[in-house]
Order: C-alpha cells, then sequence, then structure tokens
C-alpha cells in the first residue's frame, strides 16, 4: 500500500487519474484490453476528471464495471450512480462496454447477472473510495470480508445514510434508500491494482482507522493494507489525522 498526501482535492485527483491512466494503458498493451472499475460520489469528481483528459488511452479496449447502486431508485434520480457515471464519463467517451448496476428490478436476479458478467472480465485497475464510516464500496461495517459471491445486497447503516444526505444527493433522511447492491470486498481485493481517492476532512477519522488501525470488518477498507498494489491518494485534509502528518 503506497501512501500519498497532495495540498488539494484536485491535486489529489490529478495525480490519482494519471496513475490509473498509466495502469489501463499498460494493460492494454500487454494483452490488447483493460477490464476497469469506477467508483462515484463527490470524492471521486477530479480522479474522473484527470481520466477524461487521458488522451492516450484507448477507451475503445476498456470494459468498465462499478461499484454498487441503491436498490429501488430509478435512473432518472439525482443520486442514481448510473446516472452518475452515464453523465461524468459515459457520455464524455466511447468505451467497449459497460456493465451498470440495476436497483428497480429484481435484486438477488442482478447480483447474479452481474457476477456471471464480472467473473468473465479479471480486473485490471479498481478506482474505489473510503467512507465517512469506512465503508469499501456500500460494504458498511461489520463487512462481510469472505463471501466469494462478486455482488452482494447490503444493509445500509445509519452513518452511511448521513453522508449520502450531507453530499446533498438527498432532501432528507427518510429518503435516502436502506438497502443497496454492493461489489464485495474479496471481488475489489481480487483487482490486480487499486486506486483509492479520499480527499476532504470529513474522511480523517475513517482513513486513519483504516490506514493505521488493524485490519477489521468494523472498519471495512482497512482491508486495503493486504492488497500487494494499492495507491491511496489523500489530500491536506483527509490525512490530517495520521501520524506524522
Amino acid at each position: 500500500m503506497e501512501i500519498s498526501v497532495f495540498s488539494d482535492p484536485i491535486a489529489l485527483g490529478h495525480q490519482a487519474g494519471k496513475i490509473g491512466a498509466q495502469l489501463i494503458r499498460s494493460a492494454i498493451q500487454s494483452q490488447g484490453f483493460a477490464n476497469i472499475i469506477l467508483a462515484t460520489g463527490t470524492s471521486q469528481f477530479e480522479t474522473l476528471k484527470q481520466l477524461l483528459q487521458e488522451k492516450q488511452v484507448d477507451w475503445s479496449r476498456v470494459t468498465v464495471f462499478h461499484l454498487d447502486e441503491y436498490i429501488g431508485i430509478p435512473i432518472t434520480h439525482r443520486a442514481s450512480f448510473r446516472k452518475y457515471l452515464k453523465e461524468r464519463f459515459f457520455d464524455q467517451v466511447n468505451v467497449k462496454a459497460y456493465h451498470l448496476i440495476d436497483g428497480e428490478h429484481n435484486p438477488e436476479q442482478e447480483c447474479k447477472r452481474l457476477s456471471g458478467i464480472i467473473e468473465r472480465h479479471p480486473i485490471d485497475v479498481a478506482f474505489v473510495g473510503i467512507g465517512e464510516n469506512g465503508h469499501l464500496a456500500f460494504n458498511d461495517p461489520p463487512a462481510d470480508f469472505h463471501t466469494i459471491e462478486p455482488y452482494i445486497i447490503v444493509e445500509l447503516d445509519e452513518a452511511c445514510r448521513m453522508q449520502q444526505l450531507g453530499e446533498g444527493w438527498f432532501p432528507d433522511l427518510a429518503s435516502v434508500p436502506k438497502r443497496a447492491i454492493s461489489m464485495s470486498i474479496q471481488q475489489i481485493m481480487g483487482s490486480k491494482n487499486i486506486i483509492c481517492s479520499v480527499p476532504d476532512l470529513r474522511k480523517a477519522h475513517a482513513v486513519k482507522a483504516c490506514l493505521e488501525g488493524e485490519i477489521s470488518p468494523m472498519h471495512p477498507a482497512s482491508i486495503l493494507q493486504n492488497h500487494g498494489s494499492c495507491w491511496i491518494f489523500l489530500d491536506s485534509s483527509s490525512s490530517s489525522l495520521l501520524s506524522g502528518r
């Protein structure tokens, strides 16, 4: 695990996007294609912007998956992660294929459908973040570190739902869904490379717990300490509680 700290979210996203693009290009050069995972949320704005500016990536050779989606909200909802990615990424570049999570219909069938697809697409680069409660994707504490199912149905805890409210995606807590489809911890950890972008002071406690504490399901993103090729990108605020910072 390699940790880098930058002065602000823009600088953080710039470098995260550049390193991520290098890894995607490397995969394409070595095997002719790349399979990646994209994260969503406010923490990913600058990283995605930088990825789109990387002109030397042949996106026509890239297949994209994403981490999670609420159960029960339509793609037209402002909080929909499908909407987020279509507007901020897929409308800007022509990728080989993308496989979005549909949370509007039978969630068990959707998990099965997506699991069958991603099992045929080993992931080269996963872009992720860390939630205020330490979650990785929507794997809230205590996270399931053991399931080998690629996509699972999860219950969202109040801290997670409060984060979504605080970021402005919903008008009130009652409007935030209580369930979601999430990529599992084991599926994320199976990625060859992980790029983790975590800006903002509100993430500082989670960053310290996950990067300096013991590896525990109570701090889901702490599992990243076990990954052999993981880059963590922080800004001065999110890193402010780390030892020696």
